[in-house]
């Protein structure tokens, strides 16, 4: 879930969700051929001189589409033409070789089981039994849809993401949609759409405002600095609180920094930020200037953030940081260097709100099987509210979600820039750094207790470790914490 394309401003008013009626329509799966990302429209990895592979493709593409359970009703069959194949495309050697334990793999999948098909499919990837690999695929195409069940949706990405991987195309189709790119409003309705029908940003705004409420009482000039601050909307709560403090608001100055999607999404620069802030803080009576930093957050430099003395210092990292590499992606480590330099200016506090996901260093298996395991949850809390036919359901799990599940999948190095830590490694980093956690709000604490009522009761929120943590039943989905 990228942070960028996902905030909006709070609404006036709060989804809900009986979970009773959580299914809005019954289940009647239609396998729409609905338009997902680029790996179609990317000629298939294969071996051979393409005449071999056009001569062999009949045996499986005739007759009517494979269905699910062929996994393993068609295991024999299969076996004899994985055998075919090898002695064409690998010669008279190929008798020798073993035909890389096709028939274990398979038999380890239960009859029409999406989810251990997906994960048969990736392990055959990493292990670089291609043949597997790309039959795998076939048959999970026709067991995955973007108006089915959740794990069926997810699926529908996830396949997009391992064929992407196995064409090594996967930075081309997180970069650019098959389909016609919405226009920035269709892409901002979207956005508003998962805002309100899930309560994760709602819950690292809320709570980051919170933290930072608290830290600048009695504070005369409070500075704001926002890594990636999108719309600017999250900020509206704050300025309304700080309007109403005892004693009258402080002079409050936010510098945003920005990058080029966000600049798309909300269909300008940085300066339509600036002038929507500026009307807020005038309707409120609080004396407000911004400052628009265009530049990515890794490159930041202390001249950039026009540092002034006297003013209380706050540094926001919302659903931002993950995206900045750390030393396994260079020797540089910007990850941990951001955190030193923001520690050298002293701030009041640090806010850090993150998905709560190992998709980092983690190898292509576990990381697929974690991604997987994530967005599941995910996607079953996306359920409880749209029907499943409905087709902004569909542009929003495309067009907000179904690009970082390509990018964890497909992507390697410096072209993965989804690259979740878990709290616990977030901690260490930020003590490394020099911080100290800074407590939340009890009160906080339970207005964001308050807001889940209006959600379905498979929320879970869980104060531990000195951070908050909100998820989909057993599954922890997002942290946040406070630092100083």
């Amino acid at each position: 879930m990228k942070e960028s394309d996902l905030r909006r401003p709070p609404p006036n008013y709060q989804s809900s969700c009986d979970c009773s009626q959580m299914r809005k329509s019954s289940h009647q799966t239609s396998h729409v051929q609905y338009c997902t990302l680029d790996s179609s429209a990317i000629a298939s990895y294969t071996h051979g001189s393409p005449s071999t592979i056009s001569s062999l493709s009949s045996d499986y593409t005739s007759g009517s589409p494979v269905s699910a359970s062929s996994i393993t009703e068609d295991l024999d069959d299969l076996k004899l033409k994985i055998k075919h194949l090898e002695s064409i495309m690998l010669g008279p050697e190929a008798d020798a070789v073993d035909s890389l334990d096709t028939s274990r793999l398979l038999m380890e999948i239960p009859k029409g089981d999406l989810k251990q098909a997906l994960i048969a499919c990736a392990r055959a990837i990493e292990e670089n039994n291609i043949l597997l690999a790309e039959w795998l695929m076939t048959e999970l195409r026709q067991m995955v849809s973007v108006s089915g069940e959740p794990i069926e949706r997810l699926g529908a990405y996830m396949v997009e993401g391992l064929v992407a991987r196995l064409s090594s195309s996967g930075s081309v189709i997180y970069k650019a949609l098959k389909c016609k790119e919405p226009t920035s409003s269709e892409l901002l309705s979207y956005m508003h759409i998962l805002y309100e029908i899930c309560p994760y940003f709602k819950f690292g705004y809320m709570s980051a405002n919170g933290a930072i409420a608290e830290a600048v009482k009695g504070e005369d000039r409070v500075h704001i600095i926002d890594f990636q601050i999108s719309q600017g909307n999250q900020w509206v709560s704050l300025v309304q609180a700080l309007a109403a403090r005892p004693g009258g608001p402080p002079f409050l100055r936010i510098t945003g920094i920005d990058d080029s999607f966000s600049s798309y999404a909300r269909g300008g620069g940085l300066h339509l930020v600036g002038k929507r802030l500026s009307l807020l803080a005038e309707s409120c009576k609080i004396p407000f200037e911004f400052h628009p930093a265009v530049l990515l957050d890794s490159e930041v430099e202390i001249n950039n953030l026009r540092i002034l003395p006297g003013e209380a210092l706050v540094v926001n990292f919302a659903f931002q940081l993950h995206h900045v590499p750390d030393e396994s992606v260079s020797t540089e480590n910007r990850r941990d260097r951001l955190l030193r330099l923001v520690k050298s200016l002293s701030p009041k506090v640090v806010t850090l709100v993150e998905q709560e996901s190992n998709t980092n260093t983690a190898a292509f298996l576990p990381r697929f099987m974690e991604t997987l395991d994530y967005y599941t949850a995910l996607f079953e809390s996306i359920d409880v509210t749209l029907p499943r036919e409905n087709k902004e359901r569909i542009h929003v799990e495309q067009h907000c979600v179904a690009r970082d599940i390509v990018n964890v999948i497909a992507c390697e190095g410096a072209e993965r820039v989804e690259r979740h830590e878990l709290h616990g490694k977030w901690k260490s980093r930020f003590k490394m750094a020099g911080f100290s956690p800074y407590p939340l709000n009890p009160v906080v604490n339970a207005t964001i207790k308050s807001l889940l009522e209006n959600y379905c009761d498979k929320y879970r929120l869980e104060e531990r470790d000195g951070a908050l943590f909100l998820g989909w039943m057993n599954r922890a989905l997002v942290v946040s914490s406070a630092w100083r």
